[in-house]
């Protein structure tokens, strides 16, 4: 492929740290984030005094300064922030590589912590609510216009996403299915994951409850106390580390045209619903790192429901517009199959960290240290949230 990224290959991460995965802590947010970024930093073979730079997510609370205090940075000489929730973390790495690469950092620690499920439970209507909870159409909200018509949830609307891809194409809930089985195989390789001890049948899967139709129980993510972190850093200091750095081949953020405001439910306002800003953002991150489908190894796709899976198995080019389901189905996302992805068992089985996560599995299967290790692995696409933007980045083996 044409194009190319003056970036590629520059930069990369050269430490990853997370915490324990639970349904309550017992910790704050800052306590997590400390946690998980000392992880990363002595897996980057780094001292704190050596990182100078701190990107966050939009949705954590805890601010730039929180972490430098917490850490006992010596002198913080970048911080940012990105968004929109689980859209943020791959685009968190690309402004870290941007920081770096302006001369702006030298090491740059990003990460996601939050309480997930003893605290504000992002998928519940009344977090919804409370965050639309604004002048009308003020601050990018706009979520106001749908709460009267009983439409609260992230879960309500990728299900009309989902029931409208069965119209279309004649997905099946079976092809649901085959997503959250793998997923949760993925998991029960993993002692770190939520459900590592707890297998999926699937008549586990269909004996769930529904919770907003056609999607199960086992269609929606975790809830997850927790937190991640990785450090960002040139490629030539990365290579003096103790562990071999996944290289940032290229990285893309994006809304795809016609960008709407608000999070997530102004999006079922487009004229074309079942392709997502991932279809825009795969175009330029495939450019930028002149790689397509076809090099891919291994995905660490953002998984918030099942439904996000297909449509983007679609958008990033590993099958046609429509053919998300029987692709599923066909056993090709397991560890055996083409498309190996969420090896850690994702936001469905692992744990739901806002995909910050899936970097650092991305991360492990680069070196290979992955608990459900995809055999010579050199190329690792790791995706965000949709739908209202996302980002992507391609890491390479050095």
């Amino acid at each position: 492929m044409s194009g190319g990224w003056s970036l590629r290959d520059q930069y990369a991460i050269s430490g990853v740290g997370a915490t324990d995965f639970s349904r309550d802590s017992g910790r704050t947010p800052l306590t997590l984030a400390c946690e998980a970024s000392l992880a990363a930093i002595a897996d980057a073979g780094l001292a704190v005094e050596d990182i100078d730079g701190v990107v966050r997510a939009d949705y954590d609370s805890v601010q730039p300064g929180d972490l430098a205090h917490g850490l006992g940075l010596p002198n913080l000489r970048y911080w940012g922030t990105s968004g929109i929730g689980g859209a943020a973390p791959c685009g968190m790495v690309g402004q870290a590589v941007a920081a770096v690469a302006a001369g702006l950092a030298t090491n740059i620690v990003v990460f996601r912590a939050l309480n997930g499920r003893s605290g504000l439970r992002l998928g519940r209507g009344s977090a919804v609510q409370r965050a639309a909870s604004r002048p009308v159409g003020g601050n990018g909200g706009y979520e106001e216009f749908f709460l009267p018509y009983g439409l609260i949830a992230p879960g309500q609307m990728f299900a009309l996403l989902a029931r409208r891809h069965m119209a279309e194409f004649g997905t099946a809930a079976e092809d649901l299915r085959a997503i959250a089985l793998v997923a949760r195989r993925r998991a029960n390789a993993n002692p770190a994951a939520q459900m590592c001890a707890r297998p999926l049948t699937e008549a586990d899967y269909e004996g769930a409850r529904m919770i907003s139709e056609p999607l199960r129980l086992f269609d929606f993510c975790l809830e997850t106390d927790g937190a991640c972190a990785v450090v960002v850093t040139s490629t030539e200091r990365a290579l003096d580390g103790p562990n071999p750095p996944a290289l940032v081949r290229a990285v893309a953020q994006g809304s795809g045209p016609r960008p709407q405001a608000g999070t997530f439910l102004t999006a079922l306002m487009r004229d074309e619903l079942l392709t997502q800003p991932s279809a825009a953002v795969a175009e330029l991150l495939y450019q930028r790192g002149g790689l397509g489908p076809a090099d891919i190894d291994v995905a660490q796709l953002y998984d918030c429901f099942t439904i996000t899976v297909l449509l983007q198995l679609e958008d990033y080019g590993f099958c046609a517009k429509g053919e998300g389901g029987p692709f599923a189905s066909s056993g090709a996302l397991d560890l055996d199959g083409s498309l190996p992805f969420n090896t850690a068992g994702g936001n469905l089985s692992e744990g739901y960290l806002h995909g910050m996560s899936h970097v650092l599995e991305g991360v492990r299967q680069i070196r290979g240290t992955s608990t459900s290790q995809v055999t010579g692995a050199r190329t690792c696409l790791v995706t965000s949230g949709i739908p209202a933007a996302t980002s992507a980045l391609l890491l390479r083996a050095a």
